[in-house]
């Protein structure tokens, strides 16, 4: 387990200025549209009042969608520096750089269905989603064959980032697996401090730091570092449930660290 300071962040984070495995000048594109698209930033406040104000669930706004997407890329920049084949663009005949615009629009959509209702969000998602994608696709894509493929492709990694739908794709994959690394403590401060103590949000608090990075026998090892045992409600219940059957179970390891060191650890490590 890396050992990490007070406040360091030793995140393998996606940055847009560096060398990256796969062709990303069209995702830099699309990644600073999204950033200034005004529908798509007040979707992102929007959607945390039924979770968060209404429900007292954990974050579901910009926070997450920014950290669920950093995530999503991240993986994905690991996974093809590790020679995993993606399959949702090629099987639509579209080009190898159109996996991580698949990819970063997914991330920053899945969530929107929450403005309808937390309940069920994930198939509201896909109307609202279709609407943003018609007005924006065109930006990007001159031919409505193509915007048609990517869409659909879109739409089916929104969908399945829901445990109860299975990705077909690699692209749908990552992005149901990227949307539960969201799981550090500061994801529940809101409904923690306003009182909720709901498992999701005791268990995140748990959760002081998550790392994503090269792994020694897969293409990726994602660490997580816990404070006590109440995040094993995070990695075994929700993590391990999103990885199962996600498509990418023979390339992640996950390794998880109880750190604390005061008294009897109930669980000192867990290995998926």
């Amino acid at each position: 387990m890396s050992e990490l300071q007070d406040g360091e962040s030793n995140i393998l984070s996606y940055d847009r200025d560096a060398a990256h495995s796969f062709p990303d000048e069209k995702l830099h594109r699309v990644l600073s549209f999204i950033d200034n698209d005004e529908e798509i930033q007040a979707l992102l406040k929007a959607q945390n009042v039924n979770a968060v104000a209404r429900k007292r669930y954990n974050d579901h706004g910009a926070k997450h969608i920014e950290i669920v997407r950093d995530r999503a890329l991240t993986l994905y920049d690991l996974l093809k520096r590790g020679g995993i084949s993606f399959n949702g663009a090629g099987d639509q005949g579209l080009a190898e750089e159109d996996e991580s615009v698949i990819i970063a629009f997914a991330a920053t959509l899945h969530d929107i269905g929450h403005i309808v209702h937390r309940d069920d969000h994930v198939y509201y998602s896909i109307p609202l989603a279709s609407d943003i994608l018609d007005r924006i696709l065109p930006q990007f894509y001159d031919s409505i064959t193509e915007q048609v493929k990517v869409k659909a492709e879109v739409l089916h990694a929104i969908l399945c980032h829901h445990t109860v739908e299975d990705p077909l794709t690699v692209e749908a994959g990552v992005i149901r697996v990227a949307d539960a690394l969201d799981m550090e403590h500061g994801r529940s401060r809101i409904p923690y401090e306003s009182g909720g103590r709901g498992i999701n949000t005791v268990s995140s608090q748990a959760i002081r730091k998550v790392t994503l990075q090269e792994g020694d026998e897969t293409a990726v090892t994602v660490e997580i570092e816990m404070t006590n045992a109440a995040g094993v409600y995070q990695v075994d219940n929700l993590l391990k449930a999103k990885l199962r059957g996600s498509g990418l179970e023979d390339y992640i390891r996950i390794v998880a660290l109880n750190t604390h060191t005061d008294g009897d650890q109930i669980v000192e490590r867990i290995e998926l």
